[in-house]
């Protein structure tokens, strides 16, 4: 079992996105979630880890039918409080997920693999359940951001003591040791401090630094259907000689 969020962590976690500057920067993520990801309005949706519900209200926006799932009781809780019932809420962990195979069109991960246990078998529960594409989101190990967040849990008790960060070549390498070959693609957000200064906004569309994979967040996304090669074969067949029929 990973780390449940306590009451206190999702108390705190709320008043965090209460502040104008956390809720910008919620903001750009689920902006990039929804760039990679481009969801048809009306198809399900899985929110994987989806805490207070931020994400989630995101894609109800996008007019997505969603279902959230979550380990911590409290943080569902909060998401309850701000969504109310136009969401189906189900306490459950990431690596075993209580749907059936391929029941939803998307599935989103935001945040969510640094607090289970086994990040690998979250995925496979993810790509399990999934028919479209799903969203992986995730805290940079490599981002000056993550380094500082890291520094300061040495001195200090944060809920980033118990996050596990990550690089794209590590989430990559797992999405092809599950899935094979399939269509991955991927950008980072985040960049620089103050992202929502103007001059900051234009420059972080650009794509060069998009591509750039130092950013503080990281959006992946992956089709979850195989690629197939084929060739044509020659056709091996011979044909019976007939039988001349003896009349006497």
């Amino acid at each position: 079992m990973g780390y449940v969020f306590t009451f206190n962590d999702a108390v705190n976690h709320d008043k965090w996105y209460a502040r104008p500057g956390n809720r910008a920067v919620s903001a750009l993520e689920n902006r990039l979630m929804h760039e990679m990801m481009q969801p048809i309005s009306g198809k399900t949706v899985l929110d994987i880890g989806c805490g207070i519900g931020m994400g989630t209200m995101s894609l109800l926006d996008a007019g997505l039918q969603v279902t959230g799932i979550d380990p911590s009781p409290y943080m569902i809780d909060i998401a309850k409080s701000h969504i109310g019932n136009r969401v189906d809420f189900h306490r459950g962990f990431a690596e075993d997920l209580p749907f059936d195979d391929n029941e939803f069109n998307y599935s989103c991960l935001g945040t969510t693999l640094e607090f289970v246990e086994s990040p690998q078998r979250a995925l496979e529960e993810a790509f399990r359940v999934t028919r479209d594409k799903i969203f992986i989101g995730v805290l940079n190990r490599y981002a000056i951001k993550g380094i500082q967040r890291r520094v300061k849990g040495i001195f200090a008790t944060t809920i980033y003591n118990r996050a596990r960060f990550f690089s794209i070549w590590e989430i990559k390498q797992m999405i092809r040791s599950i899935l094979g070959d399939v269509p991955v693609s991927w950008q980072s957000i985040c960049h620089f401090p103050n992202p929502m200064n103007p001059f900051i906004c234009r420059m972080v569309q650009s794509k060069m630094v998009q591509k750039n994979p130092f950013g503080t967040f990281m959006g992946i996304t992956v089709i979850p259907m195989p690629r197939f090669r084929s060739r044509p074969l020659a056709l091996k067949y011979h044909a019976k000689a007939k039988q001349e029929t003896v009349v006497g």
